[in-house]
């Protein structure tokens, strides 16, 4: 008898397909302003759901950060962007992402998951009848972050009721050209732990002794986001900014699989 243990694709892009608009299967624009007409942490840009904020391009998504005056929900802002919702949730796995992040003093691309279960008012899964729990009790796994740091400097996060706010679970690391040069940023996600790994090194482990609600939300479904911020927490924004792009060449989710093989031998 034999236990056998594959990884398998369950879920890619690899925006392959023809140019222009993303695909509406894979990806859901999440543009409804959080109470108060702001976004979180000081930020200054609305997110849209225009060609001009995200479009494929010759096997690429662009996500684009513009500065332009823009009015939406009776709100005026100087930038605009766009933050994508996978339709996609899963419980463990492995992502791997592989980006060219935007430059530019405050701007502040993430490649993230939220808890399904997040009760944001205008987030895909809320809007499918999911929304049960605030954050951080949805959990929050930052896969990569630019902006919080000196540049080229990316970094990764865990967000639990046990830790958020002034970020204790965390790790960052300085690499060459974030904005000419393609990295893979990725998240192994298992029962007892998650790593998070920039081109197959690994940077951070988080694996608490104690699992539960407080430390460890990370047992049910969890969600894709791509977005770029700008300002707030990340800074001054360049007064000489005009735009710049996240270019991703694909995102993709494997998990593992066990069958059981039962072999028999007859000898006559």
């Amino acid at each position: 008898e034999l236990d056998v243990i594959y990884d398998q694709l369950v879920w890619v892009d690899e925006f392959d397909g023809a140019n222009g608009v993303i695909n509406g299967t894979n990806w859901f624009h999440q543009t409804q302003l959080p109470a108060g007409g702001s976004w979180f942490n000081g930020e200054e840009q609305h997110y849209t759901n225009r060609i001009e904020n995200s479009f494929v391009d010759n096997g690429f998504l662009n996500i684009v950060a513009i500065k332009e005056q823009f009015t939406d929900q009776g709100e005026t802002k100087s930038y605009t962007s766009a933050r994508l919702n996978s339709k996609y949730a899963f419980t463990y796995g492995r992502v791997d992402v592989r980006a060219r992040l935007p430059f530019g003093d405050g701007t502040w691309p993430a490649i993230w998951t939220l808890g399904k279960n997040i009760n944001e008012a205008g987030a895909y899964w809320e809007t499918q009848g999911f929304g049960e729990v605030s954050w951080p009790a949805c959990g929050e796994l930052d896969i990569m972050e630019h902006g919080l740091h000196a540049d080229n400097e990316v970094s990764v996060a865990i967000h639990t009721p046990s830790s958020f706010g002034a970020t204790v679970n965390t790790a960052k690391k300085m690499l060459s050209d974030v904005a000419n040069d393609f990295h893979v940023y990725s998240m192994n996600w298992s029962p007892n732990e998650v790593a998070f790994m920039v081109d197959d090194e690994v940077i951070y482990r988080y694996n608490p002794a104690v699992k539960d609600g407080n430390t460890w939300p990370f047992d049910e479904d969890q969600y894709l986001i791509l977005n770029i911020a700008m300002g707030g927490i990340s800074g001054t924004i360049d007064p000489n900014f005009s735009q710049s792009s996240m270019v991703i060449d694909y995102v993709r989710v494997e998990q593992n699989f066990k069958f059981h093989i039962s072999i028999f031998i007859l000898f006559l």
